[in-house]
């Protein structure tokens, strides 16, 4: 009795919150410009339907005993896929059926940097969106066809992208389409942030982009999906622009495009193998006859440290998406795309404890017909999130030509090092001013770097290299320097290691 009454109590409470929001969100409605409401009630329907499961009874989302290790027919080895070889005249047909999608709508703060992500320089004087226009222009070219390149920004980067899109417009054809811009939770309340400034655009605070989960619904509410697809349009490969290995790989997409086994593939998420840096990463698993992402949020606590094991979870999800067109354009009329909330806590700037409702693209694996994992070498995924893997990118480990990097043949070592840099060098600018060069790594294996530490120019390391600098001390490495297998201490003590 008492459980039922607070299972009563509890639902009363939901339906209060709910209508509360509600109120709120139809006070912002009557205080936009006209031209902006209709925009604004399309997202708010997408965060409502959120913010209802997210009041909902809290239930880990999947029961840890039902997981099991995804058969082999459902996440395929690289090799085997490309073993079957191109038959020439499925190669082009496929490519003219091809759109690329780039995530855009992260910000460089991470870094150190304003602005859109996709615009730091990253090789070469490159930044990621000129690497990834150099990919589009060479594919096109190699093979004749005019395969588009779609941008999903944000409210926070489609202004500064749309400025210098014009650059490119004789290179390759490009689209946009903004993401969804929703309300930002006041962690006590319940209630929305934004205010009156919010909508007039004198204040950002107040909103976010809830994840690239939203691509879907997005793609089509703008009305871009129904354009690719009146073109002829038939798939599109999805990734994070900051990927640099994230090119057009053409045995992926013949398999998207022509099952041999008759079963039409509508879904392809490009897994690797886990490596101890990853261990937070999504992984694929079988639950309940289907493939799904699991996320290290919704993993129970008692089992965090076995979600992070290698030797259980060996691969995770590189977000290189393959899907077909039409798929998602039936699921989403269908309400049909059910995608995990992701629940992002974070403090502003001014110490308002803030919740933000987010989804991931790859949770979305289990609504699509005979979804597959492939598991694909590391060099597909080649992300950028600090300047560590700054550092990595603009070394001589990779060679780049036509956009795309690649490992050094010079390299005799498989893998790429490993590089940590410390505190000191997480904003670019002071990471570029701590290097006069970029030093040869050519046969390094690990680097960490921490304390106040430059590097002269023309550089060498090579094995382990460990340099750190105690507190109040600066180290200098000297021009010309070849450290390997060292430790180097704060009093400029070169040991052997």
């Amino acid at each position: 009795m008492a459980n039922g009454g607070m299972s009563q109590f509890q639902e009363v409470m939901r339906q209060q919150l709910e209508s509360s929001m509600h109120g709120e969100l139809e006070k912002l409605l009557d205080i936009s410009t006209a031209t902006e409401r209709e925009l604004h009630r399309t997202h708010f329907e997408g965060f409502k339907k959120l913010f209802h499961r997210f009041l909902q009874v809290k239930r880990p989302s999947v029961e840890w005993n039902k997981i099991k290790q995804p058969a082999e027919h459902l996440i395929q080895p690289y090799d085997g896929i490309a073993a079957h070889g191109l038959p020439n005249n499925s190669v082009v047909d496929s490519l003219n059926k091809l759109v690329v999608l780039k995530l855009n709508g992260g910000l460089g703060t991470s870094m150190g940097c304003k602005g859109p992500k996709s615009l730091i320089t990253v090789r070469n004087m490159n930044t990621f969106l000129d690497l990834t226009v150099q990919q589009m222009e060479h594919l096109n070219k190699t093979y004749n066809t005019d395969v588009p390149l779609v941008l999903m920004n944000s409210f926070n980067t489609d202004e500064n992208t749309g400025k210098i899109l014009h650059k490119y417009t004789h290179r390759v054809k490009i689209h946009t389409f903004i993401q969804s811009r929703y309300p930002r939770i006041n962690k006590e309340s319940l209630l929305p942030l934004a205010t009156v400034n919010d909508m007039t655009g004198q204040n950002t605070d107040g909103w976010y982009p809830p994840g690239h989960g939203d691509v879907f619904a997005s793609l089509y509410n703008s009305g871009l999906l129904d354009q690719l697809i009146a073109l002829g349009k038939e798939y599109v490969f999805v990734s994070n622009i900051d990927n640099l290995g994230a090119s057009v790989d053409l045995h992926i997409l013949h398999h998207l495009a022509s099952r041999s086994d008759g079963k039409h593939c509508d879904f392809i998420m490009e897994v690797t193998d886990k490596t101890k840096a990853d261990t937070k990463g999504g992984t694929l698993i079988e639950y309940e006859g289907k493939l799904r992402l699991l996320e290290m949020s919704q993993v129970p606590e008692a089992h965090i440290d076995e979600f992070k094991s290698i030797r259980k979870f060996k691969i995770f999800n590189t977000n290189n998406l393959w899907l077909s067109l039409s798929a998602m354009k039936r699921l989403q009329e269908q309400n049909a795309i059910d995608m995990e909330i992701i629940v992002n806590t974070k403090t502003l700037c001014g110490g308002q404890n803030v919740i933000q409702l987010e989804t991931a693209a790859g949770a979305a694996i289990k609504c699509f017909n005979n979804a597959m994992g492939i598991n694909v070498p590391r060099s597909r995924f080649l992300p950028v999130k600090t300047t560590s893997d700054l550092l990595l990118v603009m070394s001589n480990v990779y060679t780049l030509e036509t956009g795309s990097l690649t490992m050094n043949s010079k390299r005799e070592i498989p893998t790429t090092p490993y590089i940590k840099l410390g505190s000191n060098f997480t904003k670019v600018q002071d990471y570029l001013r701590r290097f006069q060069s970029i030093p040869d790594m050519l046969e390094l294996d690990h680097l960490t770097v921490s304390g106040d530490i430059t590097f002269g120019k023309d550089v060498s390391l090579k094995g382990t290299v460990i340099i750190i600098a105690n507190q109040g001390d600066q180290i200098n490495i000297p021009a010309g320097s070849m450290l390997e297998n060292k430790i180097v201490s704060g009093n400029l003590c070169i040991l052997e290691h």
